[in-house]
């Protein structure tokens, strides 16, 4: 390799040279960089036939090595993948002897890539920006960089970002739009730096910098509540006939209380806040004169046509902005939300107003895409870091960090089984009419495939893979010992991990006594509601957003959260798995084969006996056992059939659609907490 970049562009050519084929069964790696992790990268090894393995816990990594290479090789039997070991660390210290042998050690790490750059910096980037900083590094050719020097080449040349050049409102403002609008993930030291610079050149003196800076959900309140006086304003020159006037577009030396959203750099950003749902329309007493201009997207005026206009707004987005076969796992899971926003809105208007010809376009063309990045893609995501988290075996890691770090003090995870995004967001609706309080902080994680509740939400309660529980895979019955082994492997007592099922009607008695428990540190709670709405619904998907409106009005959910935030909890609510609304083509003859006969899912023991079936629903998919046990192979419905009486409608999961797949995982806090 040559660090100053000379000969490559692309950094990860240096680490893909070392793996070739049949070179050796076995490789070892010391990353403490976590560079093998990066999605693409670990694409393209996969795609080389490589099958990368954590080497975190030493048991764990035995019973997959040993049950699905080496007994294999011992054998003598053909296996298609080689073995990646990965350690997280700078040398193979701790390594088993017969490993140490048998394996090719390699090592990798950000030193060797960025050898002019302050290495804790670049250490604190999201891999995925490892792209951007290589190529200004091949093409800058910086001399050796102190900390301060490197922060603000990445801040530049990463993040688009010079703070010294942000003198106005309208240059701060378009550099949040841009970072909170894309999710980006900067590291805080990088803000600390931009924070320390904005207050040097005192033009921001009165802006809440420490908080809209660094946190996506207060930057939108910041706008939010600023919008009002903008429209006020923007009334007043309408009155006057000075709508474009200079001081509406950037005044000098704007306070907080009123924003430029009018300058050019600005506005491009406003109609998808406003169409996404990170901004609310706000009604106007010039609503009628303000709608005939551009900030229309943000008045309340006649709720049908808002909500016809916001439709078509976002239908137009989703067809112009859809992810592709390629993109990143967060392409997805930010997509997931702008589906669901335009789904949730599309079922509740009159059917008669709906455009059914292109919304099922638009559907089509999500299946088909989410279908080919599913079978590229999701084989590496369980590889991914738990921090943030990817899938939903990451929560658990995650969440002792939290604890491990201080950032929390008790932590509890919510899991609604079941539900879904459209329905996390008509559920969100209402939560915050109730509580005006509350502070929602967004994500998405990935369920496990086969999406059904013994495989991913048992997953999530293990807090590992799902091969690694082969013998309770087919129920749920050994959540509670999983959750309490996970929290007794960090080094918690067994009373500081609890656990209760069945909730979500009637009484709040066993939430509460979890809440006020002493000596609870880790509190899972499964939801189960929302899947009971599931399984008896006959409505399809509108069905089901009005039954979880009006069991989100009975305030059980409201309720329970006032229980745990008031007693000290950090909350985490998610998902096991989603669901759709399906269409029979039929059910499988195959008598006693199936382990699990599911809607949308059949899962079978041999390889022999899933072909038959397929025969008959030969557009079903074979779905890899990746991170299943050997014996548990799923036979996936395709598109939005089931395995069903013919034009049968249901709502079911199991399958690979994006709705069942991308759940949400949020934070949720109390104003002032």
């Amino acid at each position: 390799m040559n660090p100053r970049g000379g000969r490559t562009r692309d950094w990860r050519e240096h680490i893909l040279g070392e793996f070739t084929p049949e070179v050796a069964g076995l490789t070892l790696v010391a990353d403490p960089d976590g560079l093998l992790l990066e999605e693409r990268l670990l694409d393209a090894i996969r795609r080389r036939g490589f099958e990368l393995i954590a080497f975190e816990n030493a048991a764990e990594f035995r019973f997959a090595y040993e049950s699905g290479f080496r007994s294999h090789w011992d054998q003598g039997t053909a296996h298609d993948r080689e073995v990646v070991l990965r350690l997280g660390a700078h040398d193979f210290g701790g390594l088993p002897y017969d490993l140490s042998e048998a394996g090719r050690p390699l090592t990798f790490n950000l030193g060797e890539l960025f050898p002019r750059l302050s290495y804790p910096v670049v250490a604190s980037l999201d891999r995925s920006d490892l792209d951007a900083l290589y190529r200004a590094q091949t093409t800058h050719q910086p001399e050796r960089l102190g900390d301060d020097a490197t922060k603000d080449f990445v801040l530049l040349h990463v993040f688009e970002i010079a703070p010294d050049l942000i003198t106005r409102p309208a240059q701060l403002l378009r550099v949040l739009l841009r970072r909170h609008y894309r999710r980006q993930r900067v590291p805080p030291l990088l803000d600390e730096r931009l924070i320390r610079v904005l207050e040097r050149n005192g033009v921001f003196d009165a802006w809440p910098l420490e908080t809209i800076v660094p946190d996506r959900e207060a930057f939108w309140l910041f706008l939010q509540r600023r919008w009002p006086r903008f429209l006020d304003r923007l009334a007043g020159h309408a009155k006057s006939g000075l709508m474009d006037s200079d001081p509406l577009h950037d005044p000098p030396h704007e306070p907080p209380s009123e924003l430029p959203f009018g300058h050019d750099d600005v506005r491009v950003y406003i109609d998808n806040l406003f169409l996404e749902g990170m901004l609310r329309p706000v009604p106007h007493r010039s609503g009628a004169t303000l709608s005939k201009d551009w900030v229309r997207v943000g008045i309340r005026t006649d709720p049908a046509k808002d909500s016809l206009h916001r439709i078509e707004g976002l239908m137009s987005m989703i067809d112009r902005e859809m992810p592709g076969a390629g993109a990143r796992h967060g392409e997805w899971t930010d997509f997931a939300y702008r589906w669901a926003e335009l789904n949730v809105l599309y079922s509740d208007i009159p059917a008669s107003a709906r455009a059914s010809a292109r919304i099922s376009d638009l559907q089509a063309q999500v299946d088909q895409r989410f279908r080919m990045w599913m079978e590229r893609r999701y084989a590496g995501l369980h590889n991914q870091p738990s921090n943030p988290p990817v899938m939903v075996h990451h929560l658990p890691r995650f969440l002792a960090r939290q604890l491990a770090e201080g950032c929390a003090t008790k932590i509890a995870l919510v899991v609604v089984d079941g539900l879904a995004i459209d329905q996390w967001i008509v559920l969100r609706t209402v939560l915050e009419a109730q509580r005006p309080r509350l502070r929602l902080r967004e994500e998405a994680v990935f369920a496990w495939v086969p999406t059904i509740t013994s495989v991913s939400r048992q997953a999530i309660f293990a807090g590992k893979a799902p091969m690694f529980f082969p013998s309770s895979i087919g129920g749920t019955a050994r959540e509670a010992s999983l959750w309490a082994r996970f929290w007794g492997d960090q080094g918690h007592s067994a009373r500081s991990a609890a656990y209760a099922k069945g909730l979500g009607d009637g009484t709040l008695d066993a939430v509460r006594d979890l809440a006020l428990g002493r000596e609870v540190r880790a509190l899972g709670l499964v939801v189960d509601k929302v899947d009971k709405i599931m399984h008896g619904m006959q409505l399809g998907t509108a069905g089901m957003h009005n039954q979880v409106r009006q069991w989100a009005k009975d305030g059980f959910m409201a309720r329970s959260l006032d229980l745990l935030l008031d007693g000290g909890f950090a909350v985490f609510l998610t998902s096991d798995h989603g669901n759709i609304e399906a269409t029979g083509r039929g059910r499988p003859r195959e008598g006693a084969l199936a382990e699990v006969r599911g809607e949308r899912a059949r899962i079978y023991s041999d390889a022999t006996l899933r072909a038959r079936v397929k025969t008959e629903f030969p557009e079903g998919i074979e779905w890899p056992a990746v991170g299943l046990p050997e014996d548990y192979l799923p036979l996936i419905a395709t598109g939005r059939s089931a395995f069903v009486g013919m034009n049968e409608r249901i709502v079911g999961h199991g399958g690979i659609c994006l709705e069942e797949v991308v759940v949400p995982m949020v934070q949720i806090e109390r104003a002032g907490a």
